[in-house]
């Protein structure tokens, strides 16, 4: 039964209003290039930093997504609108525009796709190489396997992410199609050719802290390398209710213990979310793998 979330809200949970001129100026460009962003769409916490700092995550493939997790705000049917062979175009060019350093696409899922969307992605991410090659580009990509994945890594994108979302026993809040394991296989089949990979672990669903710990350890054998915990925020009074509000020092004990395991780069805190200081993420990924080279040595 979904009812509204926990009163009050606790004081660490202030979103910061959108500000500044950056914000109107990449508002005119998405606008301009008729781009979806995940910010609007998943209604994130964290659009009004972001877009203030000149920054924010692309969503590809449209805005109707044709799984319905009972957490997220994105718009579900069983059809989503024909792909725009235009957009990795549009896509690449909004990138040059805003002068990006580190891009980050996701996209809603595609199941009445014959491919799930892989090419689009691939072809998105060949675009913005092309037109904006010193550009770092991160993807978050629906549950691929075998040739859709090997589709999007053919492009070489920097870090390959997907998101388990919750610890086991709670998948049921996502779409039937979806499941932990599911989940696991992309990020193991991504890590081996060696391009860091990346998951979101969202907490207050009423996960304890044994579970986070055997998601931790079971991403942590799936190869992935950055990892982020967040508090989940109910977008609307249409999803699930939060469980519990985190508290900041529980989340920095979580990033202990994901240290300890082995993540090269750790972002633990309420507004954290996948794409969030996602260049900082990548930065921090890359020093660790040139210290592990120094040592090799």
């Amino acid at each position: 039964m979904k009812n509204s979330i926990p009163d009050p809200k606790p004081s660490w949970l202030k979103i910061r209003l959108p500000h500044g001129q950056n914000w109107r100026h990449v508002e005119e460009v998405l606008a301009s290039h008729g781009l979806h962003t995940v910010c609007d769409e998943a209604h994130c916490p964290n659009k009004g930093e972001c877009w203030g700092s000149g920054t924010a995550t692309f969503m590809i493939m449209g805005d109707i997504c044709t799984r319905g997790c009972s957490f997220c705000a994105v718009r579900s049917a069983r059809f989503g609108r024909p792909l725009d062979p235009e957009e990795p175009q549009h896509l690449a060019k909004a990138i040059e525009s805003l002068g990006l350093f580190y891009a980050v696409i996701t996209s809603v899922d595609r199941d009445d796709l014959s491919d799930r969307g892989s090419a689009h992605f691939s072809a998105c991410i060949r675009a913005i190489r092309e037109l904006s090659p010193s550009t770092r580009v991160e993807v978050l990509i629906p549950d691929y396997i075998g040739q859709e994945l090997k589709e999007v890594l053919s492009a070489k994108p920097d870090v390959i992410a997907h998101n388990i979302e919750t610890i086991r026993r709670l998948q049921s809040v996502r779409d039937q199609r979806a499941s932990y394991n599911k989940s696991l296989q992309p990020l193991t089949e991504a890590a081996s050719p060696g391009i860091p990979t990346k998951s979101t672990l969202l907490l207050g669903l009423g996960e304890t802290e044994g579970e986070v710990l055997e998601a931790l350890k079971d991403l942590r054998s799936a190869g992935v390398s950055l990892i982020v915990m967040g508090q989940y925020l109910q977008p609307s009074p249409n999803e699930i209710p939060v469980k519990e509000y985190i508290s900041p020092d529980r989340f920095d004990r979580y990033a202990e213990i994901a240290r300890v395991l082995g993540f090269d780069s750790v972002l633990s805190a309420p507004f954290a979310r996948t794409s969030y200081h996602a260049r900082e993420a990548w930065n921090a990924s890359k020093k660790e793998h040139k210290n592990e080279a120094r040592t090799d040595r």
